[in-house]
């Protein structure tokens, strides 16, 4: 027979057995739950995939604000280190995170204490939003992706310079051009040798846009719009293809009309002021691409219904 001290020492053995069968089960359940996780609930892969892009924009953003300003100041934006436009004292990485550090330093800089310009956070959260919609609209295509990151970074930049120093930078343009049409030759599988009827949308939208913008400017002698814009309307036509080309020049010069009015009726402008029409371009570019299928779809539908 089993004495007390033993007795009590064959229950505390069949406790601690216990419990490590236990634990082992409890972490076969928690393996088999995160596993019926990733099967059955890709919203929580999604929800993760969301935030490392949304990251991966804040950053991008943060590299594009680079890129604007060192553009106008005829600087290369790959080497040399970001510092302060104001004191022009070196960053530290704790000065670069992006939208963070604005909000820690309170839209200050740290060494000057000069006011940091809204448009660091604003570039930066837009693009990391921009990077969310574009790998939504786009997956599971993975070149397609790449297409719309890459051109989305080149409108940012694009809408940001021109608002500011009312010029579309060649630096930008043609690399976003060549970028687009590289895509529609080698990212579109149904192209097929003979075959160039997948090119030619795109290509006869290029072509098209920029005509009409050139005879706008020519008509105006570049009064009404720079050559820029002839150039940029060669990039949507490639980018956005028909019919979408039609539903991003339509809201250009739709939103365009509405703020220019609205500047001439606050008093801010007169007619005779300069307005840079390219924001307008990228505005009136990413309606047609998130919305354009759909626009032309209720569009026509309404004439069906008649």
């Amino acid at each position: 027979m089993q004495g007390p001290h033993q007795l009590l020492a064959t229950i505390r053995i069949l406790i601690v057995i216990d419990k490590l069968e236990f634990l082992q089960k409890m972490a076969a359940s928690a393996a088999i739950f995160c596993l019926a996780i990733i099967i059955y609930n890709k919203k929580m892969i999604s929800i993760m995939l969301y935030i490392i892009i949304f990251v991966l924009g804040l950053i991008v953003g943060s590299f594009l604000n680079c890129v604007i300003y060192r553009l106008e100041k005829k600087e290369s934006f790959l080497k040399g280190r970001s510092y302060c436009p104001k004191c022009h004292h070196q960053l530290n990485w704790k000065d670069l995170v992006p939208i963070l550090s604005f909000i820690e330093l309170g839209g200050k800089c740290r060494y000057c204490r000069e006011k940091i310009s809204w448009q660091y956070p604003l570039v930066e959260l837009i693009t990391g939003v921009l990077f969310i919609a574009v790998s939504h609209l786009a997956f599971p295509g993975f070149l397609l992706l790449v297409l719309y990151l890459l051109i989305s970074s080149f409108l940012i930049i694009i809408f940001v310079y021109d608002l500011k120093y009312y010029l579309i930078p060649d630096e930008v343009i043609f690399p976003a051009i060549i970028i687009s049409f590289l895509y529609q030759i080698f990212g579109n599988w149904k192209l097929e040798i003979g075959n160039l009827s997948p090119i030619l949308n795109p290509l006869f939208s290029a072509l098209g846009a920029s005509l009409f913008f050139l005879t706008i400017f020519l008509v105006s002698r570049g009064k009404w719009l720079g050559f820029g814009d002839v150039k940029l309307g060669f990039l949507m036509g490639l980018f956005l293809s028909f019919p979408n080309i039609l539903v991003a020049l339509f809201f250009s010069f739709l939103t365009g009309a509405i703020i220019g009015l609205g500047l001439i009726l606050s008093g801010k402008k007169s007619l005779k002021s300069e307005v840079p029409f390219g924001p307008f371009l990228v505005t009136g570019t990413f309606i047609a691409l998130f919305f354009g299928e759909k626009i032309i779809n209720w569009y026509f539908g309404l004439f069906l219904l008649k």
